[in-house]
């Protein structure tokens, strides 16, 4: 199949190189020295499902009309990366696999005669270096139908899908976002700190501060009626416990999800994206939060507070400490 993945990060790239070495003919978008690398010797893909180099065409933006577009640019990019390509993908089905929410609101908008699913990449990635990407935790995508397309189109893309990495297909993708959302809470504080996911949580007052936006997030997407999915083995239920336990009960959630990482310091995708001068998806994130509660005339002041940060080290490009962090965010 001819696959045009958009948004050639460590995300994209992740999917782009194992599509390719499944045998589809893969087409990226690209910017700037990852543009540069891939055509000058391809995408390197190792870490959890082995070493690939995947010899893709790469260009700014896509030069030929895929059967399936798949969007992973950031989510704040994606209204920019479609209308830049809208000449190419047409009516294409498009897979957004994004984090946050509203990833399928904006793509509707900017491709509405397009079908489109929805995607979460449960496993983690790094974009080290121009061409370099990491899996560091090999874990399924999870798919499921959004605007125009039905059980059939989810069924057939998501088995071309399953033949380069493992597909979970979800009833519920709205309700599978939400509980990705909570479980990515878990990367705005290491981009405030500059410390890893697992340093964070091993700290006691950030992993309370972690604790109490999870809560926070409980209890108001349960109070606007959303029913969390079943994403990572981490089930409604156990979130209903997130949103219920005081904060010292609730802080084993957080542990969960660290001692899930492994050894292997995870900087989280927010961090990330400040180490290489770049501006954060915390709009998207924990601000999906404070927006979602906005919009039901509720508050999200935890969340309102983290966001803040992230920006104010976006702006300063200075971490801030664990101790600091504490002082400024009052639970």
């Amino acid at each position: 199949m001819r696959i045009g993945v958009i948004g050639a990060g460590a995300v994209g790239g992740t999917l782009a190189a194992l599509l390719a070495s499944a045998g589809h003919e893969v087409e990226v978008t690209a910017r700037g020295a990852q543009l540069d690398a891939i055509r000058a010797g391809g995408l390197r893909l190792d870490g959890g499902w082995g070493e690939h180099l995947a010899r893709l065409t790469a260009n700014a933006t896509l030069a030929e009309t895929p059967e399936l577009v798949v969007l992973a640019t950031k989510a704040q990019d994606a209204a920019t990366a479609l209308a830049a390509n809208a000449t190419r993908i047409g009516s294409t089905p498009i897979l957004v696999v994004q984090n946050g929410l509203g990833g399928l609101r904006v793509a509707h908008e900017e491709a509405p005669d397009s079908p489109l699913l929805g995607g979460l990449a449960l496993f983690a990635a790094s974009y080290l270096e121009p061409g370099h990407v990491t899996v560091t935790a090999a874990l399924p995508v999870i798919v499921g139908a959004g605007p125009g397309a039905d059980r059939a189109q989810l069924e057939s893309l998501a088995a071309v899908l399953a033949e380069a990495v493992p597909i979970e297909v979800t009833d519920d993708i709205t309700g599978a976002q939400w509980t990705k959302l909570l479980i990515n809470h878990v990367n705005a504080l290491p981009a405030i700190t500059g410390l890893s996911v697992q340093e964070v949580v091993a700290d006691r007052g950030l992993r309370r501060i972690m604790t109490a936006s999870m809560r926070e997030t409980v209890r108001i997407a349960r109070r606007i009626g959303v029913r969390f999915g079943r994403v990572q083995g981490v089930s409604g239920s156990l979130l209903g416990l997130v949103g219920a336990l005081p904060l010292v009960l609730g802080q084993q959630f957080p542990r969960l999800l660290a001692r899930r990482m492994g050894a292997v310091p995870n900087p989280g995708s927010t961090l990330q994206s400040i180490r290489r001068g770049q501006l954060t998806e915390i709009d998207y994130l924990n601000g999906a939060v404070v927006a979602a509660a906005a919009e039901h005339g509720l508050t999200a002041p935890v969340n309102a507070a983290i966001v803040a940060l992230v920006h104010e080290v976006e702006r300063a490009g200075t971490f801030l400490s664990p101790t600091e962090v504490a002082s400024r965010i009052i639970l």
